[in-house]
């Protein structure tokens, strides 16, 4: 069955359950309710992590704290979201807009419903990782509780799947399997909405990278001898405006994640650094079966997350590029003055890439990715030394 949807149902459903698709009735109370167990759950976190800063070791303080900036990152985001949901709405509108024009051209709908299945792909081998990372660290959790001894009326301090400080008894039964459950809960749900809301990048990227194969194949033969007979049905004016229509539409998913890529960039950095520093100590404790099962996985997903959004500036900035070429390499001396003139402001306009920017600082791209990765190494180092 072909698509005819660019964002896949499993990104809109999360989008719907958090208040962040419109349209969604009670839009109110999805967004009151998330933003209370987040709060919750990081008054928590953090009153764990300053109580336990002098007495627990500096492993458990390492992964407390990746665990708390992860939740930290993902209330950013969904208050950025809720607080541009104009820009959100236009974006949807431009793709559905973009579905309707292809319609009727051949050419246009093969490649936006191949750049559709790509990234419904990719998205649902995101969400699919992440949930194989919630399951082997709740896992590793259960099994660092398994050598303990404990019954009813005597229970030794066990591990919660994250690290919180309450104001009651947890270790007691039922009080712990009841947390228990609800943090794994709480965890699948919450690593859902930062799934999607990094996948839903790469979407719009890839989106905006057929818009532009569609682009370059019109440049290609609105100056081609068919079109001197008006054969192929493109006009200047509708260069111009898919032109324009691509860049609007990546101004709109510049302002909507700039801010976002960030808090990424900085958190990842952090979390990477954290996550690795554990793995490393675990190296030389003799459970380190359990702690490697508990956040290896973890690590690689950080990682991806952190090469998510550097890959998809990457790849935006290349796309527009190939814009520039098309129309260059393009027989536009077969055409009128006037319509070279345009074309030529065409490649002038072009030859400024389009990009995702890092809180309009600089731009993300590849490089950016493998700074993470040296920043979160010396950080690891800088850790070991200390410990």
């Amino acid at each position: 069955m072909t698509n005819t949807s660019t964002i896949c149902f499993s990104i809109k459903f999360v989008l719907l359950v958090f208040g962040i698709w419109p349209g969604v009735s009670c839009v109110i109370l999805h967004r009151l309710f998330w933003s209370s167990t987040l709060i919750i759950t990081q008054i928590f976190q953090y009153a764990y992590f300053i109580l336990h800063f002098h007495t627990d070791n500096l492993s458990d303080l390492m992964d407390n704290l990746s665990c708390a900036l992860a939740y930290s990152l993902l209330f950013f985001k969904l208050i950025i979201f809720w607080t541009n949901q104009r820009k959100f709405r236009d974006i949807l509108k431009t793709i559905a807009a973009d579905w309707k024009d292809c319609a009727s051209d051949p050419f246009s709908l093969h490649v936006t419903t191949s750049a559709a299945n790509l990234s419904h792909r990719i998205s649902n081998m995101i969400i699919g990782l992440h949930m194989a990372a919630v399951v082997t660290y709740s896992f590793g959790v259960l099994s660092s509780n398994g050598d303990d001894n404990f019954n009813a009326s005597t229970v030794l301090d066990r591990a919660l799947i994250l690290r919180m400080d309450f104001p009651f008894d947890s270790n007691s039964s039922p009080i712990y399997e009841i947390v228990m459950v609800i943090q794994f809960f709480q965890l699948v749900t919450h690593a859902c909405a930062i799934d999607v809301l990094n996948a839903l990048i790469i979407t719009l990227i890839l989106h905006t990278g057929g818009q532009i194969d569609i682009l370059r194949e019109w440049l290609t033969n609105v100056f081609s001898k068919e079109s001197m007979h008006g054969m192929t049905g493109i006009t200047m004016k509708n260069l111009i405006g898919k032109h324009q229509k691509i860049i609007l539409f990546t101004e709109n998913i510049e302002n909507l994640y700039c801010y976002i890529a960030l808090m990424q960039f900085v958190s990842n950095t952090l979390i990477i650094c954290s996550i690795g520093f554990v793995i490393v100590m675990s190296m030389h404790s003799p459970d380190m079966s359990t702690m490697l099962v508990k956040t290896l996985l973890f690590y690689i997903v950080m990682n991806l997350e952190a090469f998510i959004f550097c890959f998809a500036g990457d790849y935006l900035s290349t796309k527009s590029q190939h814009i520039a070429d098309a129309a260059y390499r393009s027989l536009w001396y077969n055409m009128t003055v006037n319509e070279s003139r345009t074309i030529s402001f065409l490649i002038i306009r072009s030859q400024k890439r389009l990009t995702i920017t890092i809180g309009k600082i600089m731009d993300l791209s590849l490089e950016r990715f493998t700074s993470v990765i040296k920043a979160s190494a010396s950080y690891i180092s800088v850790l070991m030394a200390i410990s």
